[in-house]
């Protein structure tokens, strides 16, 4: 009996399965051929006028006239993204690495508030945030490039995060204590009617907000709210430094101060053992 057809006919088919996911990947993720730059200006388009589509629905006037063309709309842009986002699954080899990457997730997020609609009205409004698979522009304008400066942006804020972790607790904590102290100052006569309610009005003054629909009126209250103005200027600047720091030392890798004993160069990486001029051992 001869097994080679089967096997043959086997190996055809996984070949020619291959051979269409990776058409289907060119197309999809890849912006070097026209093919791929055509489908990605069409899927820009596509969000664009999909996400003005729910930001006019939100207008009443234009709901009222045409709410059925909007959700109409709404409802095919959906379809649609949802057929992409199965197909970015089906020609990837890891479907659930991409699922959970930066992209995957917007894809997905880009097509669940108008399924949620249907259990929560309203929710589609959020759709809008298809308006972040507009990234992926920066890769058909071939400004990829630009990500790697993001990146060290990223680097930067996550290297500052405890610092600004403990900038902001500070900042709480100053927020309640000025809180309850004018809530005790001004009282529920002056529209201080609770604590909670108090540092609402501490976070808006200290943030040099102020709405105004809080105000002190005693002589000791204002002068509480002087002392929280003033401090809240010091404050806004405390997160700009710690993360400006930290930009510097991420675009400019931390140097030591120590030259060389050979060819007396400085400049050397903190961690350096050797010179990088002349090779010699720090």
């Amino acid at each position: 009996m001869d097994m080679s057809a089967p096997t043959e006919a086997t190996n055809t088919a996984a070949r020619a399965r291959a051979g269409w996911r990776t058409t289907l990947h060119e197309v999809i993720f890849e912006a070097d051929t026209p093919a791929g730059k055509a489908f990605d200006v069409l899927l820009i388009l596509s969000i664009l006028i999909s996400v003005v589509a729910v930001m006019l629905d939100s207008v009443g006037a234009l709901r009222m006239a045409h709410g059925r063309l909007f959700g109409g709309i709404e409802w095919c842009f959906t379809l649609l993204f949802t057929v992409e986002y199965l197909l970015r699954l089906t020609c990837v080899e890891r479907p659930l690495k991409y699922a959970v990457s930066f992209y995957g997730v917007v894809d997905l997020l880009a097509i669940v508030p108008t399924y949620l609609s249907l259990v929560l009205p309203g929710s589609h409004y959020l759709l809008v945030i298809r308006i972040l698979r507009i990234l992926r522009i920066f890769r058909i304008l071939k400004l990829v490039p630009y990500l790697g400066e993001a990146r060290l942006l990223m680097r930067a804020l996550k290297a500052s995060s405890r610092k600004i972790a403990v900038f902001l607790t500070t900042v709480l904590t100053l927020v309640v204590i000025f809180g309850s102290l004018m809530y005790v100052i001004e009282g529920e006569a002056n529209g201080f009617t609770s604590i909670p309610r108090s540092i609402y009005w501490a976070i808006v003054t200290l943030t040099t907000v102020g709405y105004g629909d809080i105000a002190p009126r005693t002589g000791l209250g204002q002068a509480l709210s002087s002392i929280v103005m003033i401090l809240g200027y010091g404050i806004i600047a405390v997160p700009t430094g710690i993360v400006t720091v930290e930009m510097a030392h991420t675009f400019n890798p931390r140097v030591s101060t120590q030259a060389c004993p050979v060819c007396s160069a400085e400049g050397h990486d903190a961690d350096a053992r050797h010179c990088k001029f002349c090779g010699a051992a720090l």
